[in-house]
């Protein structure tokens, strides 16, 4: 059983009355004392029923309201997180309290410092439409594809993840791109990540979505290949470098097939292409070569961190405990002081 006293339940909300009052009350009833829904300006009861079902309710600042879930959680763990292990989820009643172990315990074991819950491995009826599943695919790939690890569900809305390891991350998403950073985040600062199958459940019938699956999906992939820079810079430049290669190379072979076949000339199009292909190579160069930086200063920020760490332990060291039994050095001194005077001949105190 999790140690629920160092968790923090984080649930952002807007317009969740059919089903925050439920969420907060189970959670609770399972021993959460730490429960905090952060709400993005929700104009129906939302606030009130979390409140009377014993969360501490808070509402988001800024422009968020509504559609500003990576504001709200910024927010919350940079003002209002305190315990050093968060349990983060959405209060729509899809994902179930009594699972809340399965993402803590490799926490709390030392196992992983990020779980995510792969809703993809018990999704009920219902639960994600057709539409929805094939956006989930084609950005799971993507992540895979783009930033080199397969963590299965990087869209999952419950995780859990120690309050230190998030602290390192650079979150700036204030819409539902924030999972996404999160879990690129993750890839480039080498936290360990873990992937725990959960049950996801269909939305109660008077709960609607606040998720706009075109428009959201287009800024998560946008995300992605944003976050690459930093991340993967040799697929962020080489990307474009390829495509410009390959639109130049296409334009040039058009070219050539005028001249020697029609005797037909386009300068035009020729200098066009040669400057595709130029600016292509241009980019695959500057991609290699940003991506040798990139490697160089992860491998001298683990050894940094490596160097910390074992200042770290160093200091920390316990002192020798009161009353030890091994002689110090001012013991000795004192010891070969007694000796040399016990050594000398006691005088008699008779006259000659």
């Amino acid at each position: 059983m999790a140690d629920r006293d160092d968790v923090c339940v984080l649930i952002p909300t807007y317009n969740e009355a059919a089903t925050i009052g439920d969420v907060v009350e189970s959670f609770v009833a399972d021993g959460f004392e730490h429960v905090l829904v952060i709400d993005g300006d929700s104009d129906d009861s939302t606030r009130e029923l979390a409140s009377e079902a014993g969360a501490r309710v808070v509402e988001q600042s800024g422009t968020g309201q509504g559609s500003g879930k990576g504001q709200a959680v910024r927010e919350a763990l940079d003002r209002y997180v305190e315990q050093p292990y968060v349990l983060m989820l959405d209060g729509d009643a899809t994902y179930r309290p009594d699972e809340a172990d399965r993402l803590l315990e490799p926490l709390l074991d030392g196992r992983a410092e990020h779980v995510i819950g792969n809703r993809f491995a018990d999704m009920e009826d219902g639960a994600m439409t057709r539409l929805n599943r094939i956006g989930n695919s084609v950005i799971n790939t993507s992540f895979s594809l783009i930033h080199g690890r397969n963590l299965t569900d990087i869209l999952s809305g419950y995780r859990a993840f120690t309050l230190e390891s998030v602290q390192r991350f650079n979150l700036t998403a204030d819409g539902f791109g924030i999972e996404t950073e999160m879990a690129v985040e993750c890839v480039k600062h080498g936290v360990t990540t873990s992937v725990v199958p959960i049950t996801y459940q269909a939305r109660p019938d008077d709960s609607e979505t606040n998720l706009h699956p075109f428009r959201d999906g287009a800024v998560i992939i946008l995300t992605l290949y944003r976050m690459a820079k930093t991340n993967n810079p040799l697929f962020y430049f080489g990307s474009v470098g390829v495509a410009s290669s390959l639109v130049g190379i296409g334009l040039a072979i058009y070219v050539g097939y005028e001249w020697f076949v029609r005797s037909i000339s386009h300068e035009v199009i020729a200098l066009v292409a040669a400057s595709g292909i130029l600016f292509g190579v241009q980019l695959l160069i500057f991609g290699v070569l940003s991506d040798m930086i990139v490697a160089l200063n992860r491998e001298q920020t683990r050894q940094l961190g490596e160097i910390a760490r074992q200042l770290s332990d160093d200091t920390v060291a316990p002192p020798a405990a009161a009353g030890s039994d091994e002689p110090t050095e001012e013991d000795d001194k004192t010891d070969e002081v007694d000796g040399e005077a016990g050594s000398e001949p006691a005088s008699s105190g008779l006259g000659d």
